[in-house]
């Protein structure tokens, strides 16, 4: 049965799209009509994929870049290509992160570079990456970024400190944006799948080495289909009513947005509920006189010249 190509025209950029996720969502954003840019760290694994979408399509729907996402030089440069390969971009999927350095580090020895990697990825690297993401789709009118996190986002599993830590701060990131699209028409939302059968399960040699119960847990822990998490991010892309979501995917397919914590009693007086009637206009337009200002400089410094 053919797929109907609600998203002909329309230009993706796909971090960690090389495999697992970020394959299966590209390959279900080509067979709806867009054409995609990959950015991936493993050259070899980002040039076979675009290579199978582009050899599948008799076509050129499909582009790669090798890109660090923890760096803005990285992440620029991905979306410049982008704009030059394909005329610009509409939509951004961040799924690029990690999860074998993501255990309880409190109880190894210091490290700097180790105990920081997990936020640095899928935290500090995804808001890097949201942020040249907005600037290229407001210039192109508009579109959706949706970020992977994790039903780990909101709840905690001992053995996974760090990366409950990152996925946590990834959805108050997502969150902030609630009035993101008043400002530059551009959606931000979060997929956040419960444990997905996919190669980030397969424990690496330090994780066999170290041993703990949590390879056990793993095992065990019921799954989520690739298919329902593509689904959901689908969802988050097409339905412009979804902004500032954290869209649970869970096993048995199901697709639901996560309920939305209830604003602090305690924290609510006459007269702050007063600033607050005003709060969301003022904030609208300053920050759209700052984009506006900002994306000239952007352009400036950053734009392709040629």
């Amino acid at each position: 049965m053919s797929v109907e190509k609600s998203l002909e025209g329309k230009v993706a950029v796909i971090t960690g799209g090389g495999r697992g996720l970020g394959k299966a969502v590209a390959a279900a954003l080509i067979e709806r009509g867009a054409k995609v840019v990959i950015g991936n760290t493993t050259e070899s694994q980002g040039l076979a994929t675009v290579e199978e979408f582009n050899t599948a399509a008799g076509a050129k729907v499909a582009a790669f870049k090798r890109t660090d996402i923890t760096t803005y030089k990285d992440n620029i440069e991905l979306f410049q290509f982008a704009e030059k390969e394909f005329g610009g971009v509409d939509i951004a999927y961040l799924n690029a992160g990690i999860a074998g350095n993501a255990t309880d580090i409190i109880f190894m020895p210091p490290d700097d570079e180790n105990d920081s990697r997990a936020v640095e990825v899928n935290t500090i690297g995804t808001m890097k990456g949201t942020k040249i993401a907005m600037l290229h789709l407001a210039k192109r009118g508009g579109g959706v970024i949706v970020t992977c996190s994790s039903t780990l986002g909101s709840n905690a599993v001992p053995s996974m400190s760090a990366y409950v830590t990152s996925k946590h701060g990834l959805n108050g990131w997502v969150r902030s944006f609630a009035l993101l699209p008043q400002i530059c028409n551009v959606r931000v939302n979060a997929v956040c799948p419960h444990f997905v059968e996919t190669d980030m399960l397969v424990p690496n040699p330090d994780q066999l080495a170290r041993g703990g119960p949590i390879l056990n847990l793993v095992d065990k822990i019921p799954k989520t289909t690739v298919e329902n998490v593509v689904n959901a991010v689908l969802l988050l892309i097409e339905d412009e009513t979804r902004n500032a979501q954290t869209l649970l995917a869970l096993p048995g397919d199901v697709i639901r947005e996560q309920e939305a914590t209830a604003p602090l009693p305690e924290t609510f007086t006459p007269e702050f509920a007063q600033v607050m009637g005003s709060y969301a206009e003022d904030y609208v337009a300053f920050h759209k006189k700052e984009l506006e200002d900002y994306l000239k400089v952007y352009e400036e410094k950053y734009g392709n010249k040629d």
